[in-house]
């Protein structure tokens, strides 16, 4: 379809290229048309540049022109739409097509409700069952709006352990939460993921009713317990008024987040305020409370993160952690390239090959309504 429009829109070629699950490579939607080789790597091509920056990127090839233009549902990142024309497009020209780009990310999304086409071009390894049941309930692993931008990932992508992920922006409230739970080696990972799944349920069920973060956490605590007595899950509960930058946060058991200004960290946050999920019932949650100013960015993590061990076992770390963040932020990178460039980091820490889950979840507050430079809201 996307070859059929090419000559409607003036260009030699359109070839939709989608993102695999680690984020690593871009490969080729191919059709009948198409004539677009293997794969791209992300980084150190043009290609990955309009992909980790978000932003239409040209240049010359075979005396051709060729423009890359981010693939987005919303503000997530799919993959990038490659333009091919005769001649340099202008600034008009490269907004038309990015126009688009936003149309066929619609129809990437939509069509793979139906089919296993792009799923399957996605992966680069087989997906264990544990990760195939987990993965399909995460949100988009990026939102953003004109006052908060939550950016999440998760590794490894087709083993996964007991780690997971959850977000809602309602109203003038983002609420966000991170979940590690226990049993990552048995029954091939399911019995954690279980139990993650009912906790993003119970959390899902518990926001929707319009339980106060409190509340969210006793519910959530009761939910698994009557489940599995003898499971447990660390949690993190945390809610932003996006008028106030108020941030609420509930640490059950889990470590601490940061918070970070102007590239700097300034607080990290005290750990725990609760008992983990399924011992709620023997002391009431404590709520510490931080309040951001516009521009401030908090990093939620798992202890997959921090304890990431290379070979001759030294762990990620916390300063580690905390460095890589502070230059990811300073290189002014969007909050989805941040994390992935994190993950990727812990990665190859460990060799590519993770001892644990490792779940990031990145807030960043931009700021109240009129807030000097406030960015638009990319994507539709």
């Amino acid at each position: 379809m996307a070859m059929q429009a090419a000559a409607l829109l003036g260009a030699a070629a359109l070839t939709v290229y989608v993102v695999d699950h680690q984020q690593r490579e871009l490969a080729p939607l191919l059709g009948g048309r198409s004539s677009a080789g293997g794969p791209l790597p992300i980084d150190g091509t043009l290609a990955g540049r309009a992909f980790s920056t978000i932003s239409a990127v040209q240049g010359e090839q075979d005396g051709q022109w060729v423009l890359w233009v981010p693939l987005l549902d919303g503000s997530e990142r799919m993959g990038v739409v490659q333009v091919v024309t005769d001649e340099p497009l202008t600034e008009q020209a490269v907004a038309d097509y990015a126009t688009v780009a936003a149309l066929i990310g619609e129809l990437v999304v939509t069509g793979d409700l139906y089919s296993d086409t792009i799923e399957r071009l996605r992966r680069r390894a087989p997906m264990r069952l544990a990760a195939e049941m987990l993965r399909t309930q995460l949100p988009p692993l990026t939102f953003a709006t004109s006052r908060t931008v939550i950016a999440g990932i998760l590794e490894p992508c087709y083993d996964v352990g007991g780690d997971a992920f959850d977000y809602a922006v309602n109203g003038d409230t983002a609420h966000l939460a991170l979940f590690d739970a226990v049993g990552h080696g048995s029954a091939g990972g399911m019995r954690a993921v279980v139990l993650a799944s009912i906790a993003i349920a119970a959390y899902r069920n518990a926001r929707r009713a319009g339980a106060d973060l409190t509340g969210t956490y006793h519910h959530l605590d009761e939910a698994i317990r009557a489940h599995d007595r003898t499971g447990m899950i660390t949690a993190v509960l945390a809610e932003l008024d996006q008028n106030t930058g108020i941030l609420q946060v509930i640490s059950a058991g889990h470590p601490s987040g940061i918070v970070l200004r102007h590239g700097r960290v300034v607080t990290v946050l005290p750990t725990p305020t609760a008992l983990p999920v399924t011992l709620g019932d023997r002391r009431p949650p404590v709520i510490i409370q931080e309040a951001l100013e516009p521009g401030d960015h908090v990093l939620l993590y798992t202890d997959g993160i921090t304890e990431a061990r290379d070979r001759d076992g030294n762990t990620f770390g916390l300063d580690r952690l905390t460095d890589f963040t502070q230059r990811a932020l300073a290189d002014h990178l969007p909050a989805a390239e941040t994390v992935r460039r994190l993950v990727h980091a812990i990665l190859e820490h460990q060799d590519d090959r993770l001892q644990d889950d490792a779940t990031v979840l990145l807030l960043h507050w931009i700021g109240p309504p009129g807030t000097p430079n406030q960015p638009q809201t990319p994507g539709r």
